[in-house]
């Protein structure tokens, strides 16, 4: 029942006060940069009107790229979201709304890359709700509103048209009544329309314009329309034609009028269909004049009192319209055809009522110019013959009689320039007279970047130095053989291509070919193109698109390219691993090496550059780098003398070695060994991987010199040693003089010198000194057959030498015993002399009264020996 009273009252009430609103913004919180903008509500629709909502964003990195939109809705009896549709995913919208989506009820088209307009065809009462824009975000981070929000609500309100059935020649008066509760502040502009031809339209200010079929009827004052009062509007034909039945519409647009007095059309209304029947007695006008003769009665024409004004004129000639009994000639047609650019328009037009031969006649007038005449596309005469027009012998196009009462129009590989009215003229042929009756269909020809969706997506578009990226470039709605290009931005530069896939299956590269890989897999309703690569490494890293391309109407024609897809390529982690001691505590005047070792690498063949830095209080500098290639550079902090004394090797492992010779006290501080792992992308190309560090805490002490010195007196030889009892390093030499001077004297004399060569020198008393080196830190003087003149103080001094790397050997610390007093006094050997030989004559004496002892007691006492018997000389032979 809604649909029989077609209303707009709701409509246009609200139209003049959203007229006063401007477009909603949602802005986000803070400085945020991406702004989303939707139409602001409640939006006021009536039932079964158009519902129009517009949706914007801004502040995206790429203004000219296309974003992707999606609008949802969210009911009051059920408040959940419900997909509708988007534009990017023909499978987005739930089972709701898909059938009325796939229908172009509902649709969501772009009028520039970053805006939509989002439209319902026919609104029904369910579709009241909160209407959600949802844009895409195609950048790797959020910062902005990405969404906005506005009302929709449905109001009845009837338009009433007032049909009615007549003869010809009487008056048709079409009337159309707006019901609203704003009729005297509102704007309108009213037309009338017959087979979806427009017919008369009033304006808002009540100018009357007509369409080039009745403007000479207008002229003929068979046509009048106006306004007669408030919402009532009449269309009055008089007299009416037969051809001036069929469905008729009436069409209302709420106009906006603006401060500078324009009007802004909002949009079309429709009221119910209504047919119109003229002469249904049956008779017919025959477009062929007649001349009266005899045998021609008075009746056999038409009694002047039914005969319309227009034809009594006629009677005042020899010709004269002779009014026939109609054939019932009528065609049938759909209004309304759309087509994708490239395939194949097919119209069929179908006859009704037909009694002679039929001859059909395909006629075309362009979309961009409805006032101009119809033009010839094919015909096909009462024998079957076709005839193309000569404008489209290229084209393929025929015409066909499919059945006795059926005729088909195909026109191939169809553009948009081919959209437009098609009309189907038949013509009935019957001796000496032809009827003729058409039927015209709106066609819209849909461009194809209207209806191929090209996305790019990627399942790992982040990915590490080495890995594989898979890019597929999704096709949706081609139907013809493409082109398809890969390009390729990196940083900032312009867009490179990579490689062309011809849709004849050849292939045209621009980069290295053995990069990549291509593979292909068509299904239903899309073709998935995939580029793979292979072992990425940084040169891959960028911005990649691909462009499709078809050629139409004998040219190649791009298409809108697919969204950019940022392919980021990562250094791997590093598994770098530091070893070294954490501190260390040397003398100064000492060679040092500090190590910092790899633990853990990330690769077998890692290459390390290593730089060491000292931190010192308010001072942090670089010592020495080593580059992968083992190029030494030093600081450009460092003085001359300090680089000669720094150096760096390499050792297994690897091993870094810091050396500082002849360290000095202003040598301490904090060593930083600071490495950088590097390694080699399958490009050959060297990228380097997060560095890792250790720090050596220095720490340089000034030693004490610790030469402590021994002295031992003697009697007669008596021997004045030197002991070194610490040291400051093992690589040490010592060169050692003695000295001596007497009691009464104040300066000291050397004597005697072993130098660090081992070269001895004597100042005196040469032939009665010795000297020795028993021990590494032991040396001794020995002064032979002393005398009284020998008595003195003596001392021994030593120097310690160091190597030095600028200086040779250099004399680091002198240090001087203390004295040793040896007397040499001639009473002193005489007592002690004369002591001896006493003690010796008491022993000998001792020793001798003993002996005279031991004699006596053996005289009385036996022999404890064998009796001895004297020998006996043996007689000789010559007794």
């Amino acid at each position: 029942a809604g649909a029989t009273f077609f209303s707009v009252w709701g409509f246009f009430c609200t139209t003049l006060l959203a007229a006063k609103v401007k477009h909603c913004v949602f802005p986000p919180s803070g400085e945020a940069r991406v702004h989303t903008e939707a139409q602001a509500g409640p939006l006021y629709r009536v039932v079964d009107s158009r519902l129009s909502i517009s949706c914007n964003v801004s502040g995206f990195a790429s203004n000219s790229a296309r974003k992707e939109f999606e609008f949802r809705v969210k009911k009051p009896a059920l408040p959940i979201e419900i997909n509708i549709i988007s534009t990017d995913d023909p499978s987005f919208s739930y089972a709701v709304y898909a059938r009325r989506v796939r229908s172009k009820e509902i649709t969501l088209t772009h009028v520039s890359p970053n805006s939509v307009v989002f439209e319902i065809q026919r609104l029904e009462k369910s579709d009241e709700g909160e209407y959600e824009c949802f844009v895409i975000n195609s950048e790797s981070v959020y910062d902005g509103v990405y969404r906005a929000k506005t009302t929709v609500k449905g109001k009845q309100s009837p338009l009433c048209f007032s049909p009615t059935t007549l003869q010809e020649g009487q008056e048709l008066l079409l009337s159309c009544s707006i019901q609203s509760q704003a009729l005297e502040e509102s704007f309108f502009s009213v037309a009338w329309l017959r087979g979806g031809v427009e017919l008369a339209r009033i304006g808002p200010t009540g100018i009357l314009s007509v369409g080039p079929e009745y403007s000479a009827r207008v002229k003929e004052g068979e046509l009048r329309a106006a306004r007669t009062a408030a919402g009532d509007y009449s269309l009055i034909l008089q007299p009416v034609r037969t051809e001036d039945q069929g469905e008729y519409i009436c069409r209302a647009w709420p106009q906006d009028r603006g401060q500078d007095g324009g009007f802004t059309e909002g949009a079309a209304h429709d009221s119910s269909s209504k047919r119109v029947s003229i002469s249904p007695t049956g008779q017919h006008t025959y477009s062929t004049f007649i001349s009266v003769k005899e045998g021609c009665r008075d009746d056999d024409i038409v009694n002047s009192n039914t005969m319309p004004h227009f034809s009594r004129a006629f009677f005042k000639h020899t010709l004269f319209h002779c009014l026939i009994t109609e054939s019932g000639l009528s065609l049938q047609m759909q209004n309304n055809v759309s087509v994708n650019e490239s395939d194949t328009l097919k119209l069929t037009c179908k006859v009704h009522g037909a009694q002679g031969q039929l001859s059909v006649t395909w006629q075309h007038k362009a979309a961009a110019t409805p006032t101009a005449a119809f033009a010839s596309v094919v015909s096909l005469n009462q024998e079957g013959v076709m005839e193309k027009a000569a404008e489209l012998k290229s084209r393929k196009v025929k015409a066909t009689r499919a059945a006795a009462d059926t005729f088909i129009l195909e026109l191939d590989e169809v553009t948009p320039s081919d959209s437009g009215v098609y009309q189907c003229a038949v013509s009935e042929w019957k001796i000496n007279s032809k009827i003729s009756q058409s039927r015209t269909a709106n066609v819209t020809v849909a461009p194809t970047e209207s209806f191929v969706n090209v996305k790019l997506i990627s399942r790992n578009n982040i990915v590490s130095v080495g890995e594989t990226v898979e890019l597929i470039c999704r096709i949706r709605g081609l139907n013809v053989p493409a082109t398809l290009t890969w390009s390729l931005q990196r940083d900032a530069s312009t867009l490179d291509n990579i490689l062309t896939q011809y849709s004849d299956g050849s292939i045209s590269w621009s980069g290295e070919q053995h990069r990549y890989q291509l593979k292909v897999e068509v299904k239903e309703y899309q073709a998935l193109h995939y580029l793979i690569i292979n072992g990425v490494s940084h040169r891959e890293a960028g911005r990649y698109q691909c462009g499709v391309s078809v050629f139409l109407d004998n040219v190649h024609k791009k298409l809108p390219p697919s969204n950019p897809l940022a392919v980021n390529v990562q250094n791997p982690v590093s598994k770098l691993l530091l070893t070294s001691t954490s501190a260390r505590t040397s003398n100064i005047n000492t060679d040092i090496e500090i190590t910092c070792s790899v633990a853990l690498s990330s690769s077998a063949s890692s290459c390390y550059a290593v730089t060491w830095l000292l931190r010192q209080p308010g001072e942090n500098k670089t010592i020495i780098s080593s580059d992968r290639d083992a190029l030494l550079t030093y600081g450009s902090q460092l003085e001359l003398s300090y680089k000669q004394r720094i150096g760096m090797k390499r050792t297994v492992g690897p091993t870094f070695v810091l050396g500082i010779r002849q360290a000095q006290i202003s040598d301490k501080g904090s060593y930083i060994c600071e490495v950088v792992e590097w390694l080699q992308d399958p490009q050959r190309d060297w990228y380097q991987l997060s560095s890792a560090s250790r720090t050596i805490e220095l720490t340089l002490i000034e030693p004490e010199s610790k030469l402590e010195i021994q002295n031992v007196s003697t009697s007669r030889d008596f021997t004045i040693p030197c002991h070194i009892t610490q040291q400051s390093s093992g690589d040490s030499e010592f060169q050692v003089t003695w000295f001596w001077r007497q009691d009464t004297e104040t300066e000291q004399r050397p004597i005697f010198t072993a130098y660090r060569n081992s070269t001895l020198q004597t100042f005196g008393k040469g032939d009665r000194l010795r000297f020795s080196h028993p021990l590494p830190n032991q040396f001794n003087l020995t002064v032979s057959n002393s005398g009284p003149d020998d008595s003195g103080l003596y001392s021994c001094e030593v120097e310690e030498w160091l190597p030095s790397l600028s200086r040779g050997w250099m004399k680091t610390t002198v240090e001087k015993s203390g004295y040793s007093t040896p007397e040499c006094d001639s009473v002193k050997w005489v007592a002690i002399l004369v002591t001896i030989v006493i003690v010796t004559l008491f022993v000998i004496f001792v020793l001798l009264l003993k002996i005279c002892q031991n004699k006596g007691e053996k005289k009385a006492e036996q022999s404890l020996w064998t009796e001895q018997h004297p020998l006996q000389a043996k007689p000789s032979g010559d007794d």
